[in-house]
C-alpha cells in the first residue's frame, strides 16, 4: 500500500495533487505561507518545495557565472539561488504552519547534504528531480530513508528511467514514478502522455503518476485518464510574479478547477458494465418510442408498414421488433394510436 503522510493513493481514491512551490516564494517564508494557504483552500493535498545546497550543487564557475535578467535575485547564479533558500527555522516555520491547516509538506532535495536537511526534518515523502534522474547515488541516498520517493523522469529514455526504478528498489518499495517533460513551459506535443500506459505496464508494482510543466488543466485530465495517481503542478498566487517558474504555474482558480475535474473524472469513469441507470429511465420513458397503429384497425385485419407508426413514449413494443409483427392478423379492433401488443396478435 501506497501512503503519504497517511493518506493512501491507489485507484480506490481520488487522484493525489500536489501543489509544486518551487521557488515561487521568492525567498519570502511569509509569501510561501500565502501560497501554501492558498493552496489548501483550493484543494490541493500536498505542497512541495525545493531545497539546494549551493555551494555543494554547483561547480565554482557555474556559483560565479553571471545571472542578470528581470528573473534574477543575485548578480550570480549562485548568488540568485542562495537568496531563494530557505534555512532550518524557516522550513520549521513551514511544517507548523502546514500542520495546523492539515495538508501534508515535503520537497525536493538536489543534493545530498539537502537530503539530511529534509529527512532530520521528518518530512513523509521526498522527490527525486528529473535532473537527478540518473545520479543513482542521491536516489540510493533517499531510498534509505524508507520514506515514499516520487521519480520524476523530464529528459530521460527509457533505460534512464528503469535504472532510476532500480536503484530505488533495492532500497525502498514505495516508489512512485512520473512521467515528465523537462521544457518550461511544456508544448502539448511534447507531453507524450501515452507513456503513462507504457510505464504501467513495465513498472506494476509503482504508483505512477504526471508532473506537469504545461499550461492549463487539460494535461492532467488526461493523465489522470490514462492511469496517473498522482498530478503535480506548479502553483503560485501571481503568474505575472518575478521568477522562471511563474509563466507556467496555475493560480487558484486553476488549481480548484483542476481539482475539481480530476474527482469529476474519477466519477465519470464510473462502471465497465453497460446497464440502464436509475436516472436515465424517466428520460428514456419520454425519448424512446414504440409501435402504435397508424389509423383504426379492424380485428382479423393483417398488419402492413403502412398500419404502423413508431411514437413515443416508450412504454410498448420496441421498434425493432416491427418485422415481428408485419404480416400477423389482429385479435381486436385497435383505434389510432393504439400500442400494438404480441398478445393481441395471432402470432401463427
Amino acid at each position: 500500500m501506497f501512503k503519504i503522510d497517511g493518506r493512501e493513493i491507489s485507484e480506490h481514491n481520488d487522484c493525489y495533487v500536489i501543489a509544486e512551490i518551487g521557488n515561487n516564494h521568492q525567498g519570502s517564508v511569509e509569501k510561501c505561507l500565502k501560497i501554501i494557504e492558498a493552496a489548501k483552500n483550493a484543494g490541493a493535498d500536498a505542497v512541495k518545495l525545493q531545497k539546494r545546497n549551493n555551494s555543494e550543487l554547483f561547480t565554482r564557475k557555474m556559483y560565479e557565472s553571471p545571472y542578470e535578467n528581470r528573473n534574477s535575485f543575485g548578480k550570480t547564479y549562485g548568488l540568485h539561488r542562495d537568496f531563494l533558500e530557505f534555512n532550518k527555522k524557516d522550513y520549521e516555520k513551514i511544517i507548523k504552519f502546514c500542520k495546523k491547516l492539515k495538508i501534508t509538506f515535503f520537497a525536493t532535495p538536489f543534493d545530498f547534504p539537502s537530503a539530511d536537511f529534509l529527512n532530520d526534518l521528518d518530512l513523509p515523502a521526498f522527490k527525486i528531480a528529473s535532473g537527478d534522474a540518473t545520479n543513482t547515488p542521491l536516489i540510493e541516498h533517499v531510498a534509505k530513508f524508507k520514506k515514499p520517493v516520487l521519480l520524476s523522469t523530464g529528459g530521460c529514455e527509457i533505460i534512464d528511467v528503469e535504472r532510476a526504478y532500480k536503484a530505488a528498489k533495492k532500497f525502498n518499495d514505495k516508489i512512485c514514478i512520473l512521467q515528465c517533460t523537462s521544457s518550461y513551459p511544456a508544448n502539448f506535443s511534447d507531453l507524450n502522455l501515452n507513456v503513462i500506459s507504457d510505464f504501467k505496464k513495465r513498472f506494476p508494482d509503482a504508483i505512477i503518476g504526471y508532473s506537469g510543466h504545461d499550461n492549463g488543466i487539460s494535461a492532467p485530465i488526461i493523465a489522470y485518464i490514462l492511469g496517473s495517481l498522482v498530478i503535480e503542478k506548479h502553483f503560485t498566487l501571481n503568474r505575472t510574479w518575478k521568477g522562471t517558474d511563474q509563466i507556467f504555474s496555475l493560480t487558484p482558480e486553476g488549481m480548484r478547477k483542476m481539482v475539481r475535474d480530476l474527482k469529476r473524472a474519477k466519477l465519470s469513469l464510473g462502471s465497465k458494465e453497460k446497464n440502464v441507470l436509475e436516472c436515465e429511465k424517466a428520460p428514456i420513458f419520454k425519448m424512446r418510442k414504440k409501435l402504435v397503429a397508424s389509423k383504426n384497425l379492424q380485428k382479423n385485419h393483417k398488419l402492413t408498414h403502412n398500419d404502423i407508426k413508431i411514437k413515443s413514449p416508450g412504454d410498448g413494443l420496441s421498434p425493432y421488433l416491427i418485422h415481428e409483427v408485419i404480416g400477423k392478423i389482429t385479435l381486436i379492433n385497435m383505434e389510432e394510436d393504439e400500442e400494438i401488443s404480441l398478445k393481441n396478435l395471432k402470432l401463427n
